[in-house]
């Protein structure tokens, strides 16, 4: 039997999910509370994992628990990504938290979407920074977890799957830009999906998103980008509708940890999109132009 065979379609059908580490139940029975002091996102903040795929949640103060199912997955020995999507009035949402239990830091990022009224797919993304709070200890360290411009001047090529890599370029505090290899392909059927990504990007003026580069410790950063110049543009014809991913990346092991969350458009009809994702850093060479080129977005 040749296992190759057999495995990699069903392996490759897993898209950007095939590398997903295994879920995390250690967060089970555990009650966090949190300081958000920092940003937007300020205010009392609670998550009561009531058991292995749920969570009862509060935030910005508020005394009403909210139930939810999560995810949790791990970039470290001792820093969970944890996330699940809610309802804010009539909007979807998705909820993302870093617990760095090393520090005693959290990092709250929340994603509405439907905020602008002339955009109603788009998402936007709103950051708090902040502490656990540990009964009958006081914690006076100033330090939070923070925007940081470290991550700028990087490329870097992500492997998601056997037959799934893209090429980021982080090359301002502010924006990304990414594209698709065509090396290490070994299908029809992907050759033929990077060639219509590479396409699509040809119709936009340029393939740069915003993007949010968060420090967590040394070596660990979470990175968090939204199509929403794609969805400005190309709206329904991409399919995927100003999907944001958020990434937890250990630059000390070379892998990641992130979600997909937002809204895939096929023959008139919308369905969610909520995805785990992994995957793996290899260094890689891209033109210089990636990184000075102008930001054809900005004035």
């Amino acid at each position: 039997m040749n296992l190759i065979e057999k495995y990699a379609p069903i392996a490759s059908s897993k898209s950007i999910g095939q590398y997903t580490p295994p879920k995390c139940f250690e967060l089970a029975g555990k009650t966090f509370h949190f300081v958000i002091d920092t940003n937007e996102e300020c205010g009392d903040a609670v998550l009561n994992f009531t058991g292995e795929t749920t969570v009862e949640w509060a935030i910005r103060g508020g005394s009403e628990m909210v139930e939810a199912e999560y995810e949790c997955r791990k970039s470290d020995d001792r820093t969970y990504l944890v996330t699940y999507c809610t309802t804010e009035g009539n909007m979807r949402s998705n909820h993302t938290w870093v617990i760095d239990l090393d520090q005693e830091l959290v990092t709250f990022l929340r994603c509405p979407i439907g905020e602008n009224p002339y955009y109603p797919y788009l998402i936007d993304s709103h950051f708090g920074f902040g502490y656990i709070k540990i009964e009958g200890k006081e914690h006076t360290d100033r330090r939070r977890h923070g925007f940081t411009d470290e991550v700028a001047g990087t490329a870097v090529k992500w492997t998601y799957g056997h037959e799934l890599s893209t090429v980021h370029v982080y090359y301002h505090p502010n924006w990304y830009r990414i594209g698709y290899p065509k090396d290490d392909i070994r299908s029809k059927e992907a050759e033929a999906t990077n060639t219509m990504f590479n396409e699509m990007m040809k119709a936009l003026p340029g393939p740069d998103e915003p993007a949010y580069y968060v420090r967590i410790k040394e070596g660990m950063y979470l990175v968090s980008v939204t199509e929403q110049n794609m969805e400005k543009i190309l709206g329904e014809k991409v399919g995927f509708r100003s999907d944001t991913l958020c990434f937890l990346d250990n630059w000390d092991r070379m892998y990641s940890v992130g979600r997909g969350f937002g809204t895939m458009t096929s023959n008139g009809e919308d369905r969610p999109i909520f995805v785990m994702i992994g995957k793996y850093g290899a260094p890689v060479e891209v033109d210089e132009h990636f990184f000075t080129d102008s930001n054809p977005y900005l004035v």
